[in-house]
């Protein structure tokens, strides 16, 4: 098959998923509801047609092979008229497995937390040590031009997704990415849409673990219970690393017995890099990281762990870590405007939220920080973190909470209500309020800050364009 089209195509998975077809030698057209940048531009640049809205007609006469995007729905008219004509049709992670994987070494980077970051580091480190990798990210890792690459190397990097593949197949993408490694660093409860509840969430990584073959490998997080849970029923070999290994014992205490262990230790902050130690047993590897804070730190510590075991030197990652350029809207800065740091993250979860703000606060000691919270994601948009979200933002000095993202599309007794995150933070002591508007907002930062603070955005979308407002408002 050389002619493919894709549905829902400007997803970033699909939009890599197209650039790889064609580097592969298919001609590739694709459609979407909304053509929309960044990946818009992306297939622009690569040359593949792009028709909108979704139409019948939009799918090539001549072409052999449909991909659906997970956001579509049975119903839609080109998922019908791929039907009507009895052409192939595959979910996006299916593609990826047939076509790219099948015959690689899969290194699945997967978790609720630092997914994209960790297989982006991943990616990029085995580049660096001159392993020739392909590899598909959920975001663009700045060290590469866009969100995937199709090497000659023996290593396929995916970042492993617990969202489910597509209309036709409700289970989570990973379960098609036919690990070999598989590197976990978080399971915590998140796609309300989608899960019922953490056992929902535990039980699909779970299914996860059971396919990693027993000559493969499983490093996973030890910091969260629910990762050694599922970690323990592991066939292969399992590295646990640890942030809290000092009480281990009492942290964890139903861990496997013998299991390796490794602690992971922040030792510093300076000139725009984190410090970090891994260590076990007598021995400790010391590691530099151009991202901030211990979070990012332990899921590096994790890559280190499975690049150290498929036998990379740790003088030469190192190396590579050291010139990790980082990943676009992963506590991406902006720049400076006026004195204010203008920093974009895509935090959603009270735990990425906290852990994001303690990052830039470990390197920016200095700076105020207003933190600046769209309630997108499914979960968020539920009332399910409502005193989570009010702990984690008080690690912020100051808070402004926007409307939650069609509201009306979740019930009113379910869904999360800002201006009681923003009373609670005030009950704390914190600068707190809601607005629900982003020009309103836009307005108010650029009226009451000033040099020396620092904005830190947060949303998993486009949260209206606010980046680049603010950015004009405070030049």
């Amino acid at each position: 098959m050389k002619n493919a089209h894709l549905i829902a195509a400007c997803g970033v998975g699909m939009a890599s998923l197209a650039g790889m077809l064609q580097n592969k030698g298919f001609r590739v057209t694709g459609s979407d509801a909304n053509v929309y940048p960044p990946m818009s531009t992306q297939l622009e640049n690569l040359g593949i047609r792009l028709a909108s809205p979704y139409a019948a007609e939009n799918i090539p006469a001549d072409t052999e092979m449909v991909v659906v995007g997970n956001a579509i729905s049975r119903g839609n008219p080109e998922a019908e008229e791929a039907i009507r004509r009895g052409l192939p049709i595959l979910s996006m992670p299916q593609a990826v497995a047939e076509y790219f994987i099948r015959d690689l070494s899969s290194i699945v980077v997967t978790g609720t937390h630092g997914k994209t970051t960790a297989s982006s580091l991943c990616a990029w480190s085995l580049f660096a040590l001159g392993d020739d990798p392909s590899f598909l990210i959920g975001g663009v890792p700045k060290n590469f031009p866009v969100s995937y690459r199709v090497g000659n190397g023996s290593r396929f990097v995916i970042e492993g997704d617990e969202y489910d593949t597509a209309y036709f197949d409700k289970g989570p993408k990973f379960l098609h990415y036919r690990p070999k490694v598989v590197l976990l660093t978080s399971i915590e409860f998140d796609h309300a849409d989608i899960y019922k509840d953490l056992p929902h969430v535990r039980e699909s990584f779970r299914k996860l673990v059971d396919i990693i073959p027993p000559d493969g490998l499983l490093v996973a997080c030890a910091d969260y219970p629910d990762v050694v849970r599922v970690a323990s029923g592991a066939r292969c070999p399992v590295v646990y690393y640890s942030t809290k290994a000092d009480d281990f014992e009492n942290h964890n205490a139903d861990i496997a017995v013998g299991r390796e262990t490794w602690s992971v230790r922040v030792t510093g902050e300076s000139v725009g890099m984190t410090s970090f130690r891994v260590g076990r047993d007598g021995r400790s590897f010391g590691f530099r990281l151009p991202l901030p804070g211990l979070h990012n730190a332990a899921n590096a510590a994790g890559v280190a762990l499975v690049l150290m075991r498929l036998g990379f030197p740790f003088s030469r990652i190192a190396d590579a870590f050291e010139r990790f350029a980082g990943v676009r809207r992963r506590q991406e800065v902006v720049g400076e405007f006026r004195g204010v740091l203008l920093i974009d993250d895509f935090a959603h979860h009270p735990t990425a939220v906290r852990e994001t703000i303690r990052a830039v606060r470990a390197r920016y000691a200095d700076r105020r920080i207003i933190a600046v919270f769209e309630p997108r994601s499914n979960t968020s948009r539920r009332r399910l973190f409502q005193q989570r979200f009010t702990e984690a933002f008080a690690e912020a000095d100051s808070v402004i909470v926007a409307g939650v993202f069609s509201a009306d599309k979740i019930p009113e007794d379910e869904r999360l209500s800002p201006e009681e995150i923003a009373a609670g933070l005030r009950g704390m002591g914190r600068s707190a309020e809601c607005i629900q508007e982003v020009d309103g907002i836009v307005s108010h930062i650029a009226v009451n800050c000033g040099k020396g603070d620092l904005v830190l955005l947060m949303s998993n979308g486009g949260f209206g364009g606010i980046r680049d407002k603010l950015r004009e408002a405070l030049s």
